[in-house]
């Protein structure tokens, strides 16, 4: 995937040569109530010692955390952020606003979109692209200067496969096709904007670099947690469809229903409407997600009450910032530095 570089709104302008979007368990009766498993309330943690354990966690030379550094994190609440920092590295600082390709992440954006812009109402159809069950399922390179359409008629982007209809395949083209079927086919990247932050908040610092749908989003981590803090605020209808209609999404444990997923096979996590349920039976806590491709990981707890997020750019960053990201999340949940 080519990245869109940390040099914000100006560098969009300038655009880029191309972005490949393309990507790349649990069981089907449904996601683990993990958040009924908890054995540390949230109450019963002082603030003070989340936000130690948290900081603690994050500059770590021991963990997961140690091996990805450039990174900026944060966690926080319905109202902002609580505690957050820039871990230095290699290279510049991240900071809360520093622009960056939040790839896979955008899933969650559009899926947000649609439901809003439908009211909560979601047909089968909606469901089977929103939940990457398509059958589309061999989207590749998009550029910045194609329509929506434009990008999903390119090369192979617009390739069906019977074989993989009704089964979860993670890949951009699912979304891509449903965009073209909503009416947002002959949008560029700048009227694609415009549409899809006028439904999920006029404002928010958050933008497509290329017109996919599922991976050309751009934007910081400031505007991102607003995003996460709408949906936890209920003022967009995402916030009550967090962890709805659960897929298994692991090949190695229900073949029958999954083709591809970028998680290891050793973890078994649910898919749901444009996010992720981390819901695995031995590292799970129920959290809801959207991993990057590039590091960027945006998260909201299972309880609805926090929200976090680790932000980078790295090749293949996609799970290394997911277990920083989750060590954090423990760290604040529990008060204990991991």
């Amino acid at each position: 995937m080519e990245i869109l570089r940390r040099f914000g709104a100006a560098a969009l302008a300038a655009g880029v040569s191309a972005l490949v979007v393309g990507c790349g368990g649990g069981d089907s009766s449904g996601a683990t109530d993990i958040s009924a498993q908890r054995t540390v309330a949230q109450a019963e943690v002082p603030l003070a010692v989340r936000k130690a354990a948290a900081t603690r966690t994050a500059n770590s030379t021991t963990n997961a955390c140690a091996n990805i550094a450039p990174f900026y994190w944060e966690v926080g609440g319905r109202n902002g952020a609580l505690v957050s920092g820039s871990r230095t590295g290699a290279g510049a600082a991240y900071t809360a606003g520093s622009g960056m390709n939040l790839a896979s992440a955008s899933k969650w954006i559009y899926s947000a979109y649609t439901l809003q812009r439908q009211a909560g109402v979601l047909s089968e159809t909606d469901l089977k692209h929103l939940q990457l069950r398509s059958g589309y399922t061999h989207f590749g390179v998009c550029y910045p200067y194609q329509t929506v359409r434009g990008c999903l008629n390119y090369a192979d982007n617009n390739l069906y496969e019977p074989a993989h209809d009704g089964l979860f395949v993670y890949d951009g083209g699912h979304m891509q096709k449903h965009a073209v079927m909503s009416g947002l086919g002959t949008q560029d990247r700048r009227e694609l904007t415009d549409e899809v932050m006028a439904q999920i908040g006029p404002g928010l610092p958050l933008q497509y670099g290329v017109p996919a749908l599922a991976g050309g989003g751009y934007g910081t981590p400031r505007g991102y947690a607003e995003f996460l803090r709408r949906m936890m605020r209920d003022e967009l209808v995402m916030g009550s469809w967090l962890g709805s209609h659960p897929i298994c999404t692991n090949p190695s444990v229900c073949p029958d229903q999954a083709v591809r997923s970028p998680n290891p096979d050793s973890e078994s996590w649910h898919y749901s409407v444009g996010h992720w349920i981390e819901d695995d039976p031995v590292v799970g806590d129920g959290a809801y997600s959207s991993p990057g491709s590039k590091g960027f990981y945006p998260w909201i707890d299972a309880g609805k009450q926090f929200y976090g997020l680790v932000a980078r750019e790295a090749e293949f960053g996609y799970f290394p910032s997911v277990s920083c990201g989750r060590l954090i999340r423990t760290a604040w949940m529990s008060g204990t530095t991991q």
